[in-house]
Protein backbone atom coordinates (compact mmCIF):
# COMPACT_ATOMS: atom_id res chain seq x y z
CA UNK A 1 0.00 0.00 0.00
CA UNK A 2 2.66 2.59 0.56
CA UNK A 3 5.68 0.30 -0.67
CA UNK A 4 6.80 2.56 -3.90
CA UNK A 5 8.41 0.53 -6.56
CA UNK A 6 9.26 1.24 -9.84
CA UNK A 7 8.26 -0.51 -13.00
CA UNK A 8 7.70 -0.02 -16.78
CA UNK A 9 4.64 -0.80 -18.62
CA UNK A 10 4.62 -3.82 -20.30
CA UNK A 11 2.10 -3.18 -22.95
CA UNK A 12 -0.58 0.17 -23.81
CA UNK A 13 -2.41 0.55 -20.37
CA UNK A 14 -6.15 2.39 -20.42
CA UNK A 15 -5.48 4.71 -17.34
CA UNK A 16 -7.52 7.74 -16.16
CA UNK A 17 -5.44 11.05 -15.28
CA UNK A 18 -5.85 11.99 -11.76
CA UNK A 19 -7.63 14.48 -10.80
CA UNK A 20 -8.77 15.48 -14.12
CA UNK A 21 -10.56 12.32 -14.58
CA UNK A 22 -9.90 12.36 -18.06
CA UNK A 23 -9.36 8.76 -19.89
CA UNK A 24 -6.19 7.90 -21.51
CA UNK A 25 -3.54 5.64 -22.96
CA UNK A 26 0.06 4.75 -21.39
CA UNK A 27 2.00 3.71 -23.50
CA UNK A 28 4.26 0.09 -23.30
CA UNK A 29 7.42 1.50 -21.72
CA UNK A 30 6.22 4.08 -19.46
CA UNK A 31 7.91 3.97 -16.46
CA UNK A 32 5.60 4.63 -13.61
CA UNK A 33 6.03 4.30 -10.26
CA UNK A 34 3.36 3.03 -7.96
CA UNK A 35 2.02 4.93 -5.23
CA UNK A 36 -0.99 3.07 -4.12
CA UNK A 37 -2.93 -0.11 -4.61
CA UNK A 38 -6.06 -0.16 -2.33
CA UNK A 39 -9.76 -1.39 -3.09
CA UNK A 40 -7.92 -3.31 -5.87
CA UNK A 41 -6.96 -0.46 -8.35
CA UNK A 42 -3.50 1.51 -9.14
CA UNK A 43 -2.45 5.29 -8.43
CA UNK A 44 0.48 5.78 -10.58
CA UNK A 45 3.08 8.68 -11.21
CA UNK A 46 4.85 8.57 -14.53
CA UNK A 47 8.56 9.48 -14.55
CA UNK A 48 7.80 11.31 -17.45
CA UNK A 49 4.93 13.40 -15.57
CA UNK A 50 1.54 13.07 -14.37
CA UNK A 51 -0.44 10.90 -11.70
CA UNK A 52 -2.85 7.91 -13.37
CA UNK A 53 -5.60 5.50 -11.96
CA UNK A 54 -5.01 2.32 -13.73
CA UNK A 55 -7.88 -0.61 -12.77
CA UNK A 56 -6.85 -4.17 -11.74
CA UNK A 57 -8.20 -5.61 -14.96
CA UNK A 58 -4.80 -4.03 -16.30
CA UNK A 59 -2.78 -4.95 -13.74
CA UNK A 60 -0.75 -6.95 -15.83
CA UNK A 61 0.53 -3.97 -17.82
CA UNK A 62 1.95 -3.43 -14.48
CA UNK A 63 3.42 -6.98 -13.95
CA UNK A 64 1.30 -7.88 -10.99
CA UNK A 65 -1.59 -9.93 -11.19
CA UNK A 66 -4.96 -8.89 -11.11
CA UNK A 67 -6.73 -8.95 -7.04
CA UNK A 68 -10.00 -9.81 -6.45
CA UNK A 69 -11.88 -8.01 -3.99
CA UNK A 70 -13.15 -10.44 -1.55
CA UNK A 71 -16.82 -11.12 -1.46
CA UNK A 72 -17.79 -9.66 -4.64
CA UNK A 73 -19.65 -12.37 -6.56
CA UNK A 74 -23.01 -11.90 -7.96
CA UNK A 75 -25.30 -14.31 -8.45
CA UNK A 76 -27.87 -14.94 -5.67
CA UNK A 77 -31.49 -13.75 -5.91
CA UNK A 78 -31.61 -13.00 -2.33
CA UNK A 79 -31.77 -9.35 -0.71
CA UNK A 80 -28.65 -8.34 0.51
CA UNK A 81 -27.63 -6.64 3.83
CA UNK A 82 -26.11 -3.57 4.86
CA UNK A 83 -23.30 -4.55 6.26
CA UNK A 84 -22.13 -6.29 3.45
CA UNK A 85 -23.36 -2.94 1.28
CA UNK A 86 -21.16 -1.04 3.48
CA UNK A 87 -18.19 -3.72 3.10
CA UNK A 88 -18.38 -3.33 -0.16
CA UNK A 89 -18.21 0.48 -0.07
CA UNK A 90 -14.90 0.51 1.90
CA UNK A 91 -13.17 -1.51 -1.00
CA UNK A 92 -13.57 1.79 -3.02
CA UNK A 93 -10.78 4.40 -2.68
CA UNK A 94 -9.71 8.14 -3.83
CA UNK A 95 -6.69 7.09 -5.91
CA UNK A 96 -4.97 10.19 -3.75
CA UNK A 97 -6.07 8.88 -0.09
CA UNK A 98 -4.92 5.81 1.03
CA UNK A 99 -8.17 5.79 3.17
CA UNK A 100 -11.59 3.79 2.04
CA UNK A 101 -14.35 6.32 0.78
CA UNK A 102 -16.55 5.08 4.10
CA UNK A 103 -14.01 6.06 6.26
CA UNK A 104 -13.16 9.12 4.94
CA UNK A 105 -16.87 10.05 5.50
CA UNK A 106 -17.45 10.71 1.61
CA UNK A 107 -20.86 8.38 1.96
CA UNK A 108 -23.66 10.58 3.43
CA UNK A 109 -26.55 7.93 2.70
CA UNK A 110 -27.19 4.52 2.13
CA UNK A 111 -30.85 2.85 1.35
CA UNK A 112 -31.70 -0.49 -0.02
CA UNK A 113 -35.35 -1.15 -1.46
CA UNK A 114 -36.59 -4.71 -2.15
CA UNK A 115 -37.78 -5.40 -5.70
CA UNK A 116 -40.47 -7.30 -7.09
CA UNK A 117 -37.70 -9.80 -8.74
CA UNK A 118 -36.88 -10.71 -4.80
CA UNK A 119 -33.45 -9.06 -5.41
CA UNK A 120 -32.48 -5.42 -4.08
CA UNK A 121 -31.56 -2.42 -5.28
CA UNK A 122 -29.13 0.25 -3.24
CA UNK A 123 -28.95 3.85 -3.37
CA UNK A 124 -25.63 6.33 -2.17
CA UNK A 125 -25.20 9.57 -1.95
CA UNK A 126 -21.57 10.65 -1.45
CA UNK A 127 -19.20 13.67 -1.85
CA UNK A 128 -15.50 14.06 -2.89
CA UNK A 129 -13.51 15.98 -0.73
CA UNK A 130 -13.26 18.90 -3.42
CA UNK A 131 -15.86 20.17 -5.89
CA UNK A 132 -13.78 20.74 -8.31
CA UNK A 133 -12.66 16.66 -8.48
CA UNK A 134 -12.82 15.22 -11.97
CA UNK A 135 -12.15 12.25 -10.29
CA UNK A 136 -16.23 11.87 -9.26
CA UNK A 137 -17.58 9.94 -11.87
CA UNK A 138 -14.34 7.26 -11.68
CA UNK A 139 -15.18 6.84 -7.90
CA UNK A 140 -18.85 6.75 -8.14
CA UNK A 141 -18.63 4.40 -10.92
CA UNK A 142 -16.20 2.14 -8.93
CA UNK A 143 -18.83 2.08 -6.07
CA UNK A 144 -21.43 1.48 -8.18
CA UNK A 145 -19.61 -1.83 -10.10
CA UNK A 146 -18.57 -3.09 -6.86
CA UNK A 147 -22.12 -2.94 -5.51
CA UNK A 148 -23.90 -4.36 -8.73
CA UNK A 149 -21.14 -7.53 -8.07
CA UNK A 150 -22.70 -8.03 -4.29
CA UNK A 151 -25.17 -11.09 -4.37
CA UNK A 152 -28.71 -10.44 -4.30
CA UNK A 153 -28.33 -6.80 -5.91
CA UNK A 154 -29.97 -5.89 -9.26
CA UNK A 155 -29.70 -2.30 -9.48
CA UNK A 156 -27.20 -0.09 -7.82
CA UNK A 157 -27.35 3.84 -8.08
CA UNK A 158 -24.16 5.66 -6.62
CA UNK A 159 -24.82 9.82 -7.10
CA UNK A 160 -22.26 12.77 -6.31
CA UNK A 161 -24.15 15.49 -3.78
CA UNK A 162 -22.59 18.24 -2.47
CA UNK A 163 -24.41 19.07 0.53
CA UNK A 164 -23.25 19.12 2.93
CA UNK A 165 -20.19 20.17 1.88
CA UNK A 166 -17.28 17.78 3.11
CA UNK A 167 -14.79 18.68 5.72
CA UNK A 168 -11.79 16.52 7.88
CA UNK A 169 -14.20 16.48 10.46
CA UNK A 170 -16.31 13.92 8.69
CA UNK A 171 -13.05 11.75 8.41
CA UNK A 172 -13.96 8.38 10.48
CA UNK A 173 -11.41 7.70 13.78
CA UNK A 174 -9.80 4.57 11.43
CA UNK A 175 -9.34 6.89 8.61
CA UNK A 176 -7.61 9.46 11.41
CA UNK A 177 -5.20 7.13 12.29
CA UNK A 178 -4.54 6.02 8.63
CA UNK A 179 -3.91 9.77 7.89
CA UNK A 180 -2.02 10.61 10.70
CA UNK A 181 -4.39 13.21 12.03
CA UNK A 182 -5.17 11.70 15.60
CA UNK A 183 -3.18 14.09 17.96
Amino acid sequence: MYNVSSVELKRDCEATQIPAGIATTLPAGTRVDITQTLGGSYTVRALSGGLFRIEAKNADALGIEASTISGVQAGSDAPVDEQSVWDTLKTCYDPEIPVNIVDLGLVYDLKIVSLPSGRSGVAVKMTLTAPGCGMGGVIAGDAQQRLLGLPGVEEANVEVVWDPPWHQSMISPEGRRILGLDS
